[in-house]
C-alpha cells in the first residue's frame, strides 16, 4: 500500500485511459529457463492502434467488451468478461496493493484484436491500473504500478510505459530507447488469432528438432541503431523475430501474407511478436495508407490498419 487513499468518485463519475498496441521490430528468443520462460530481448514500439477502457463505481467486478473479438464465440480471438481476461486480474491485484474493495465497472473498446501478437490483452491490463488508480484513488506511484503490471504478464509494463524500449528477463525489465519515429507501419491481421504458447511450444519442437538452435537472446544492436538514425531501409533490414518462424510452421499462410506485404511495396515486412499479425514498414504516412489499401485488397488479411509509433503508453484521458 503506497499511502492514504484518496476519496472515490461519485457513482455517476467515470474514468477513461487508452493504452497502445506495440511491434516487436526485435525479438531474440534464448532457450527455456527453469521457471518455464524463455529468456528474451525485444524491442518494443509502441503504436497508435489503440484500446480504451472505461471504468466507474460498482458493486463488486464485472467486465464488458465491445469491438474486436466482442463476438467472437470460441477459440483464441475470443475476449472473455471474467477472471480469466488480463483486465479483471489487474483490476484485483490493484485492489489487494491498496487495501480496497474490488469494486468496478470495467468497460473495455477494443481496437487491438486479440492474440495478434499485438498485446492486446496487456493494453488493457495497462489502462485497467491507470484508470482504477484514479477511480479509487489510490495514488499509486509509477514504480507501484510498473510492479503490478510485470506480475501480470510480461507485456504489460511496456504497454504502461510505451516509446520504445528495450526489454529483458521474459520481456518486462525495460530500458528506453532513443528513437528517431516517426515510423510509419500497415499491420495485417491474417485469419483467426494465434496462442503464444503455441507458438513457443513449436519454436521449442523446432529447435530440438535442429530446425534453430537454442541461443542466448540478443542481436538487437543493428535495430537500435536504425531506430536511432534511420533511414528507413535501415530499420527494415534490421527487423528480426525469432517466433516468426513457429508461427509460420503453425499457419503455413502467414508465409503468403508476407510475401503479399513485400509485394506491395512494403521496405520490410516481419511478423509481430508471436503472430498472426504482419507488420509491414512503409517509408511515410502517406505510403502506410497505400500499403494497407494495398493489402486489405490482396485478400490474405481480415484487419488492415495503417498506424505510426512510438506512442506513449496507458493514459488516463478522461
Amino acid at each position: 500500500m503506497t499511502g492514504p487513499v484518496d476519496a472515490a468518485l461519485s457513482a455517476d463519475e467515470a474514468v477513461t485511459a487508452r493504452a497502445p498496441a506495440k511491434v516487436n521490430v526485435h525479438l531474440s528468443v534464448g532457450p527455456l529457463r527453469d521457471d518455464g520462460f524463455h529468456e528474451l530481448r525485444t524491442v518494443y514500439l509502441a503504436v497508435s492502434l489503440v484500446d480504451t477502457v472505461t471504468v466507474r463505481p460498482g458493486d463488486g467486478l464485472a467486465l464488458s467488451v465491445s469491438g474486436e473479438g466482442a463476438h467472437a464465440a470460441t477459440g483464441p480471438d475470443r475476449v472473455p468478461t471474467d477472471a480469466r481476461n488480463l483486465a479483471w486480474r489487474a483490476a484485483e491485484l490493484l485492489a489487494t496493493h491498496a487495501g480496497v474493495p474490488a469494486d468496478a465497472h470495467i468497460a473495455i473498446d477494443k481496437a487491438v484484436p486479440a492474440a495478434a501478437g499485438l498485446a492486446g490483452g496487456s493494453a488493457d491490463a495497462a489502462a485497467t491500473l491507470v484508470a482504477l488508480d484514479r477511480l479509487w484513488g489510490t495514488r499509486a506511484s509509477r514504480d507501484d504500478l510498473a510492479g503490478l503490471a510485470a506480475r501480470l504478464g510480461s507485456d504489460v509494463p511496456f504497454a504502461l510505459v510505451g516509446g520504445v524500449a528495450l526489454g529483458t528477463g521474459r520481456g518486462e525489465r525495460l530500458s528506453p530507447v532513443l528513437a528517431r519515429g516517426p515510423w510509419h507501419w500497415a499491420l495485417g491481421i491474417a485469419g483467426e488469432g494465434l496462442s503464444t504458447p503455441a507458438v513457443y511450444a513449436e519454436l521449442d519442437r523446432l529447435r530440438a528438432g535442429g530446425r534453430g538452435a537454442g541461443r542466448p537472446a540478443g542481436g538487437e544492436e543493428s535495430v537500435l541503431a536504425a531506430l536511432r538514425g534511420g533511414p528507413s531501409s535501415a530499420l527494415g533490414a534490421a527487423l528480426a523475430n525469432d517466433l516468426q518462424a513457429p508461427a509460420t510452421s503453425l499457419r503455413p499462410d502467414l508465409r503468403r501474407a508476407l510475401r503479399a506485404a513485400r509485394e506491395a511495396g512494403a521496405v520490410a515486412a516481419l511478423v509481430s511478436g508471436s503472430g498472426p499479425t504482419v507488420a509491414a514498414l512503409a517509408e511515410d504516412a502517406d505510403d502506410a495508407v497505400r500499403l494497407a489499401a494495398a493489402l486489405a485488397g490482396e485478400g490474405v488479411f481480415r484487419t488492415v490498419r495503417a498506424v505510426h509509433g512510438p506512442v506513449p503508453g496507458a493514459r488516463v484521458v478522461a
